[in-house]
This record gives structure tokens, sequence and C-alpha cells, in this order.
């Protein structure tokens, strides 16, 4: 199949590189030079705009960027998708958003004949890079269905969430959910270190319990305790705190929206802010143990 994909940042690009080594054509955008010349060197072809990949075969176009401002431009924009692509191309947007947005935008390409999903992801880089990413999908059921083997090229779970939205929705409670965790594990942790425990001890015993959770299992944030994490390469590459400050935003105000409490959630985007604001916004969401580890550098 001739794909189109917009955004090769830290997800995006893994997840293309993997439809090529699947066998489809693929054609690239990002506004990042060097991450279009590695897609053309693993055999994708780069038209050159936005307005390029909508006007090319693809029969289908995926999306993977940063906010809903992003998401809006491309696709609403008057150099958008909407306003430039054929009738039928089917459209995937992996970018994680408000489902407010999510839900406007699949009204406006659904009428003008582009079906369309959301399909936000979690596994993080390593996740991406594997080909094992979940993806949450918001959308009709035919075409989900009809989605599904090139989605299961970038990812292992690969749920249908409901309605167009839904995929957004399960993606903010998730997001939530592992802000919360992973602050929690790095509290554990560094209390554990302190009172004299060895890290890599003290996380097997935590994995072997009911503490145990991905984010001190998969992705655990003390250095030394894993390899092949951010924690293990000074924080660095990964999911960006700024990136986890963004989806406890989108948290918040879905709360609010919905007259819905979330307590732990606020004190979690708190202390992300607090972090981004000391300057760590680009480290890997795991570093936020180094708001209890007092390490600054």
């Amino acid at each position: 199949m001739h794909i189109g994909f917009i955004g090769l940042g830290n997800m995006g690009s893994p997840m293309a590189h993997n439809l090529l080594k699947a066998g489809h054509q693929l054609s690239v955008f990002d506004l990042s030079q060097p991450a279009v010349e590695a897609l053309v060197e693993a055999g994708a072809n780069a038209p050159g705009s936005v307005v390029d990949i909508a006007r090319s075969p693809a029969e289908l176009i995926i999306t993977m960027l940063p906010a809903s401002a992003h998401v809006k431009t491309v696709y609403l924009g008057e150099q958008g998708l909407l306003a430039h692509v054929q009738p039928g191309v089917r459209l995937i947007d992996s970018s994680t958003i408000d489902p407010l947005t999510a839900r406007e935008v699949e009204a406006l390409a659904r009428a003008q004949g582009n079906p369309m999903l959301d399909a936000p992801v979690s596994g993080g880089t390593t996740g991406a890079a594997a080909g094992t990413l979940t993806f949450m999908v918001g959308g009709e059921q035919s075409d989900f269905d009809n989605a599904l083997p090139v989605l299961q090229c970038m990812g292992k779970n690969i749920v249908h969430c409901g309605p167009a939205g839904n995929g957004q929705v399960a993606k903010v409670a998730n997001n939530l959910l592992l802000a919360i965790s992973m602050i929690a594990t790095a509290e554990a942790m560094n209390l554990g270190v302190a009172l004299g425990m060895d890290p890599k001890l003290l996380a097997g015993v935590i994995n072997t319990s009911s503490g145990r959770c991905w984010s001190s299992d998969t992705y655990n944030p003390y250095p030394g305790v894993m390899d092949n994490v951010p924690s293990a390469r000074g924080y660095s590459g990964g999911f960006g705190s700024d990136l986890m400050l963004k989806d406890l935003g989108l948290a918040s105000e879905a709360a609010r929206q919905t007259g819905q409490p979330v307590l732990l959630g606020a004190l979690a985007q708190q202390l992300y802010q607090t972090f981004s604001n000391q300057g760590h916004g680009n480290l890997d969401f795991s570093a936020i143990i180094k708001l209890y580890t007092g390490v600054s550098e």
C-alpha cells in the first residue's frame, strides 16, 4: 500500500520505518530535514510538503504531531490535508490531542468523503522501534477493520475504543495514570535507596510484589536498574517531560469540561511543571526522579 506519513519525531520516525520494513511504499514529510533524509535513505520518498503528500497517490495518510494546534493546521489549514486530499483517501491521526479536537477534525474529514480514525499510541520510543505499540483507536468499526493490517505493522495491541475521539479519551486516561505511577515509582525507589536498599534488589522486590507497574518493571527511573531505558542514558530520548506535561494539561482540561476531580493528576501536573521550569522539559519523563534525588544537572 502507498502510505503518506507526516510527523517524524521520536515516535513517528520508528513507526514509519516499521511500515517500510513491512513492505509498504511511503511518502513522508517533516519540518526536520535530517528526519526526512533518514527515511529516504531507508526507502521512502519525500514529496516536500503537506500539500504534496495530500496530492500523492497515497491510499492512506498517517499523522503523528505534537499537539492539537499542529493537528488543526495540518488538517484544516489552507495548505492542509483536507483542502487538497482526494475523497476516499483514509486518514489516521496518531497524535495525542484532546477528544473534542479529534471529533471536530474527524467530522469535517468524513463530511468530504475521507474516513478518519484517531489512533494515539502507548509504549514509548522503545515500543515504537520494536513495533509493539498499543494503539487506542476511535472511529467507525469498518474503518478500524480496514486500518488494522497497517496498524499491526507498528503495534502489537490494537484496541477499538468506540466512536471518533474515544481513542484520545483512552490515551488521556492512560497517560494521566502513567504520570502518577512514574512519580510514585520515583518516590518509592528514592526512599528505598535512601534507607540503604540496593536499587536493583529493591526494583526486583517491587516487580514481584503488589507495587509492580510498568513504570517500575519496564521503564524504571532509577539509574543503573535497567538497560535500554532513558535512565540508563542520562534520560535522553524517550517521551519528553514537556510532552507528559502537555498530556496532563489535556487531562486537566477534559476533567474541567466534564466536572470530574483529578486530584493526583493536578499534583502530577504541578510536579512536571516545576521540573520543566527547572529546564528539564527535554529530558524523558522518567527523569522526574531528579526532583527526589536532588540531582539538577
